[in-house]
């Protein structure tokens, strides 16, 4: 088969060329963006799940709709130990660019964006670091409005104008954020006050986070209310209908067709799961001769890729750990065997080290902080990516 014409995609948050299994997804934030801009009162959107199973692509793929609907959008990746005042000044200033050069009224533009400077100029010089972006300089801050200092409230003043704005053009404004459980306790708080408020006001404004499967745990310990405040979608792997759309839509689109043996091969190969969907269809569209694709075709691309996921999803995440840490993995690994590769008690893996549970914490907090594990549950900890423990049985045999 010709490499040049492979029409898998598997890289990081890019978008496959059939989106399959998320199509309920999509129409819900139809609905969403049609009342919200209606004035009518609508929740903010969370999407959590397992590195891989393409929260990123659905994310961007709402920012999309948005976009098609003229919206003004701004998008931010939040990082561990750094505020998100700065890197949401700057989406802000994504989202009224987009909706300045529209706007009849230059004035009200040029009032909001000495808002956007005013609460800009608030980022601590630390929170600085590695940010090129500066706010806009063509107009002098304002004084008084969302320069307080307190994150929540110049959030409430900030978004508040900038869904006037919106308003004022029968539009609205979408806030999308990756990554969303690096946030701060303090800064998700202050984020969670925020979009309180601007759902009480039914302002045009709202707000997708995507993270891992634990997000909702921490947003409800960030705010009680975070339960009613968010509408929360699990991203899971594909089923099976689904998993076939996404391999065979692409495919037909180039004249190419899968043995239904080829299909079966592949959904056990990758359990469904999109990032392993499309590194293992791409890697067996590239050894199959010719058309139908078949299940010998799939078992001799196979060892490639494993080998890729081996070394670009698996491994690299490996080499971050340091060797308490991979020490803490292979125990949740071996457990695992046990728990079906979920979820697995604290309390046993500190059994299987003979070690006492207080002295594993800085390698179990290590290992959350780099997005490696995460706990759900009080007591218990998983992996974030799927397969990983058996990824880790393998490299220990």
């Amino acid at each position: 088969m010709d490499p040049i014409r492979n029409p898998y995609a598997p890289g990081a948050g890019q978008r496959p060329p059939e989106l399959a299994g998320r199509d309920t997804e999509v129409r819900q934030f139809e609905v969403v963006l049609e009342r919200v801009a209606a004035g009518r009162p609508e929740r903010s959107l969370v999407l959590s799940g397992l590195r891989g199973v393409g929260k990123t692509v659905l994310l961007n793929t709402l920012r999309s709709q948005a976009i098609k609907r003229a919206w003004g959008t701004g998008k931010i990746e939040a990082r561990p130990d750094q505020s998100i005042r700065l890197p949401i000044a700057q989406a802000m200033h994504t989202a009224m660019r987009e909706l300045g050069h529209r706007h009849r009224d230059d004035d009200r533009v040029d009032q909001f964006s000495a808002v956007l400077k005013a609460f800009a100029l608030r980022t601590a010089q630390n929170d600085r670091k590695g940010i090129r972006w500066h706010p806009p300089v063509d107009v002098a801050a304002a004084k008084g409005r969302a320069d307080s200092g307190d994150l929540e409230m110049d959030l409430i003043e900030l978004f508040t104008d900038a869904a006037d704005l919106a308003g004022d053009l029968s539009v609205g404004v979408g806030l999308f954020i990756d990554e969303m459980q690096d946030i701060s306790a303090d800064d998700l708080s202050a984020l969670c006050a925020a979009c309180h408020e601007i759902s009480q006001q039914s302002a045009p404004l709202v707000v997708v986070g995507a993270g891992l499967p634990h997000l909702p745990a921490v947003l409800s310990a960030s705010k009680s209310y975070s339960e009613r405040l968010f509408r929360y979608i699990r991203v899971d792997r594909l089923a099976r209908e689904a998993c076939d759309r996404a391999l065979m839509v692409p495919a037909e689109s180039e004249d190419v067709r899968y043995d239904e043996e080829a299909l079966d091969e592949l959904y056990a190969q990758t359990d469904g799961y999109p990032y392993f969907v499309q590194a293992f269809a791409h890697a067996t569209w590239d050894h199959a001769p010719a058309s139908p694709i078949t299940i010998k075709d799939v078992a001799v691309a196979a060892p490639e890729a494993s080998r890729e996921l081996t070394v670009g999803f698996f491994g690299s995440r490996y080499e971050r750990a340091t060797p308490a840490e991979r020490e803490y993995m292979r125990a949740m690994a071996e457990l695992g065997i046990g728990f079906d590769d979920g979820a697995v008690p604290t309390a046993e893996v500190a059994t299987t080290l003979s070690r006492k549970p207080q002295s594993l914490s800085p390698a179990r907090d290590g290992l959350i902080k780099k997005g490696l594990v995460f706990s759900a549950e009080r007591g218990t900890v998983a992996f974030t990516v799927p397969h990983f423990g058996k990824f880790l049985r393998t490299r220990t045999a």
